[in-house]
């Protein structure tokens, strides 16, 4: 499978290339565009910070030049956080998607947006201060009404993002977890 994998707010951190390595290994193609070009933020103010200064249009294009050359080949898009907020746009705008493979977040759906079947699967944290459970609802829906085949896991006393060893929200448990179901996933597709 080939995968586009976006990162979270605090940058392309090593929590990102371990995962883009941990797909490598289980026989995917895997890219990780820097979208932050080099910046890593030790916080979610900072990152924040930086992804309001760029602007949401400018980070798109930069995801989108990243996807383009890729495309035809049937992507796989996936994310961390902001990352899966990213891959998730993306998804919806790219006839070719094979897959969607949401990791800490989603975003808003475009009322027009269609897709034919398209797989996706989230995996997010239970509470989650960024994914609550009435917008998760009321996401799932919009995602269904689109045409997307939906499936969504939820890890109970979690953090927001809990695959990411280096950060205080980290859930070794639950990480693997994740990761065990969404290789079957990929696997699937």
């Amino acid at each position: 499978m080939n995968i586009m994998l976006f990162h979270s707010i605090y940058g392309l951190r090593p929590a990102v290339r371990a995962a883009a390595d941990r797909l490598r290994a289980a026989g995917h193609e895997v890219w990780t565009p820097d979208l932050f070009e080099g910046r890593t933020f030790e916080t979610v103010e900072e990152g924040m910070a930086y992804n309001q200064q760029t602007g949401k249009e400018e980070l798109l294009k930069r995801a989108v030049l990243a996807a383009a050359p890729y495309s035809d080949r049937g992507l796989v898009y996936a994310g961390f956080s902001l990352g899966a907020a990213t891959a998730q746009t993306l998804a919806l705008g790219d006839n070719n998607a094979r897959g969607l493979l949401l990791l800490h977040g989603t975003s808003d759906i475009a009322a027009n947006a269609t897709v034919d079947d398209l797989p996706v699967q989230l995996h997010v944290a239970e509470p989650d201060p960024f994914e609550t459970d009435d917008w998760l609802s009321a996401w799932y829906l919009q995602m269904r009404r689109a045409g997307a085949d939906v499936e969504v896991y939820r890890y109970a006393g979690a953090g927001h993002l809990y695959t990411d060893p280096d950060l205080p929200d980290y859930d070794e448990e639950a990480a693997e977890a994740t990761w065990a179901v969404a290789l079957g996933f990929l696997e699937s597709l």
